[in-house]
């Protein structure tokens, strides 16, 4: 896959975002430089603005990892809300960082800790705080 697929972020999002980057030190996490180039390349909107089918932060979606075909349905946090239950994702794990941003119907390949690329497609979003109305979340 060659044209990586579009990216909304909330501006919201993006500054909670930077200031997690900025506070955690260089080569913290897998998948740093790549999770700074998306938020980089995202077009930027206000909570208000971002259309409901989009993956936002705390978003629930249901996403197919290509390569085994297994479907998952978790919730991107930020690494202090995540913890042991297996239907929570964080913003840090490279598949977390590889939501962040797609639409629905949206593939990604994004690069593995071990090396190699997972491919990974959007399902569906059961849940978006911005679509629930919860804009200041």
């Amino acid at each position: 896959m060659n044209k990586k697929p579009e990216l909304i972020i909330s501006s919201l999002d993006a500054e909670r975002l930077y200031d997690l980057m900025e506070s955690l030190p260089a080569g913290s996490f897998a998948g740093e430089k790549e999770l700074e180039a998306e938020l980089g390349r995202a077009t930027i909107v206000e909570p208000k603005d971002m259309p409901s089918t989009v993956v936002t932060m705390n978003s629930t979606v249901n996403f197919i990892v290509e390569s085994t075909q297994e479907e998952f349905t978790k919730t991107l946090v930020y690494p202090k809300n995540a913890d042991a239950s297996t239907d929570k994702i964080s913003i840090l794990a490279p598949v977390g960082s590889a939501l962040l941003g797609l639409s629905q119907g949206d593939e990604i390949e994004w690069p593995k800790p071990s090396g190699g690329l997972i491919k990974v497609k959007i399902k569906a979003i059961t849940y978006q705080p911005e679509r629930a109305g919860e804009l200041h979340r």
